[in-house]
């Protein structure tokens, strides 16, 4: 496949045989799709079957063994969960959540580095190492957890909000560590409380730089690019912003995952947030999936071997430790029991950061290549183990959990991270804003889609609950919380897009009221035909409309003349449905 010159050709067709062929079977048997992307790795890489290349020549095929180039390409993963969890973020939530991440997120992160590194100074290792080790293993994997919690529907619950807010301290708590790593492995004069006040300045001035700016460019370049009607266009200008914020922060010696982060906070903002999402989705999945196969691909399992005890007390200590200090820690912030132990045991692995900021730290001569090497394998462990873990933590905490609290649990919760009972408007023209005005007259809740960049940007400065997006996309509907409305309302100009809209949404959600606008009485049969529950034919109503006013003019009685109205619009309808 080498001689094709597509880089990594063989890597790339290993992937997507795992992603498409060998993780679904996984998924078959309920084995965590994240699990099976670390156990493929581990088989495909070069401490698996690698091992065996040279007795068996043909496994080479089914090898990868560049992991350098593998990992490099799977820090994307990482970089799109953190601009998607950005992008479900938005400044006002994070804001509202202030005492969860920067209380106990910072909190989380103080005490378990301090007793990690007290006691990695107790195992003989220097003080710039210990502070280091605790730091850098004090962070767990955003990645697994949120991809867990994501499997689960659970990021709405409380385990949810709590675990989140934890990864969103540390996430920001990666660019002070690697500072630190910084500062002490090279000898700056004016002593480590300058040099770290000089780095942290510099970071603060590049992120408020990311924020002023993109909040004046971002919007009218995506109307700009909307505008063209172009799906090819806003999806690179989507990439752009992610990889190019991404590249900014890495240039600037922060974490690139943290542009990202920011590039998603800022277009939570917009309102192309819903297509954005539908959007990268696919690539987050993949990427996410080469990162897992990356980490489980890094494990030398010869070296567990020979280190069993130690390395098996090391990745037990490690969730033990984080796990109480943490499930304390949400004890003290109010949780209840069992939502403070589960949150404890997920977040009780090592994070992909500890790959980030150990290397660094073993070319920096600040700590030993054995000790770096021996905590990288405890690191992925930890993180191999985690789902096995996550699932033993939701058996105990449903045992914790007392039963008279569950069901209202579930009702207080059952609205959270989305709407419930309210109406989606695929299409915001002219009839479109008529019906929102009525629906807000009413006080009924609605969510609207259109493609019409211009359009849709003036209803929000209007503030109508107005989105850019594709309406036709299943995928779309879904993050409209489709499932959950009361009724689906088709106003769209073109006959065709009507039509698939009521037949897609009618497949997925046959209990949903889809009420359609209808061209003419052809198009109205193939609406019903294609599962609408009601049709609107534009032209019958205004000619009723029309007929009843002329009525009234010509004396007969104002409810005498609806009644007739009435009754001929159900003929209309009734031939419709006789076509």
């Amino acid at each position: 496949m080498e001689d094709h010159g597509i880089p990594h050709l063989r890597e790339i067709v290993l992937f997507l045989v795992a992603a498409g062929i060998v993780v679904p079977l996984f998924h078959r048997f309920r084995i965590s799709p994240v699990l099976g992307y670390l156990i493929i790795g581990g088989i495909i890489g070069p401490y698996g079957l690698g091992l065996f290349v040279d007795d068996v020549s043909w496994l080479s095929y089914a090898v990868i063994g560049d992991i350098r180039g593998v990992q490099a390409l799977a820090e994307l993963g990482v970089i799109f969960l953190m601009f998607m969890i950005g992008l479900d973020l938005s400044l006002d939530r994070l804001w509202a959540m202030r005492r969860w991440v920067f209380g106990l997120g910072s909190l989380q992160v103080l005490v378990t580095a301090s007793v990690i590194g007290a006691i990695a100074w107790g195992f003989g290792n220097t003080p710039g190492a210990s502070m280091v080790l605790g730091a850098c293993l004090a962070l767990s994997s955003t990645a697994i957890v949120m991809q867990l919690l994501i499997e689960k529907r659970q990021l709405g619950t409380p385990l949810g909000r709590s675990s989140f807010s934890i990864l969103l301290m540390q996430d920001l708590a990666v660019v002070p560590i690697l500072f630190l790593v910084g500062v002490l492995g090279t000898q700056l004069e004016g002593g480590l409380e300058l040099a770290l006040l000089m780095a942290l300045g510099k970071a603060v001035v590049v992120i408020v730089g990311i924020y002023l700016i993109g909040r004046m460019v971002l919007r009218p370049l995506f109307h700009m690019v909307a505008r063209t009607r172009n799906v090819e266009m806003f999806m690179a200008a989507t990439l752009l912003m992610v990889i190019g914020s991404s590249a900014l922060t890495g240039m600037a010696g922060l974490s690139m995952a943290l542009g990202a982060f920011l590039a998603g906070l800022l277009l939570a903002e917009t309102e192309f947030r819903h297509e954005i999402e539908v959007d990268i989705e696919p690539f987050k999945g993949l990427l996410l999936g080469l990162f897992f196969m990356s980490v489980g691909m890094g494990i030398d399992y010869r070296v567990v071997g020979q280190e069993a005890f130690w390395i098996g007390a090391s990745v037990l200590g490690l969730f033990v430790l984080k796990s109480m200090i943490t499930a304390g820690l949400c004890l003290a912030f109010g949780l209840p029991r069992h939502t403070s132990l589960e949150t404890g045991l997920l977040l009780g692995q090592g994070g992909e950061f500890a790959f980030v900021v150990v290397g660094l730290a073993m070319t920096l001569k600040l700590i030993p290549a054995d000790v770096g090497q021996f905590m990288l394998i405890v690191t992925g462990l930890t993180m191999v183990v985690t789902p096995l873990v996550a699932h033993t933590a939701g058996k105990l905490a449903a045992k914790l959990e007392p039963p008279a609290t569950t069901t209202a649990q579930e009702g207080d919760l059952s609205g959270v991270g989305g709407l419930e009972g309210h109406v989606v408007i695929s299409g915001f023209g002219r009839v479109g804003r008529i019906l929102g005005r009525t629906l807000d007259a009413d006080g009924i809740p609605y969510l609207a889609l259109d493609t019409d960049a211009s359009g849709v940007a003036d209803a929000r400065g209007k503030g109508m609950p107005v989105y850019y997006g594709d309406a036709a996309r299943l995928e779309m509907l879904r993050r409209a919380h489709a499932h959950t409305a009361r009724a689906l309302v088709i106003t769209m100009d073109n006959p065709g897009a009507a039509e698939h809209v009521v037949r897609v949404v009618h497949a997925e959600w046959p209990h949903l009221p889809i009420v359609a606008r209808a061209r003419d009485t052809a198009h109205a049969s193939r609406l019903l035909a294609f599962g609408a529950s009601e049709v609107i034919l534009e032209t019958v109503e205004a000619s009723l409309q029309l007929s009843g006013r002329i009525l009234q003019l010509a004396g007969t009685p104002e409810e005498v003349a609806r009644r007739r109205i009435d009754s001929q619009r159900e003929m209309e309808l009734a031939a419709v449905r006789r076509q």
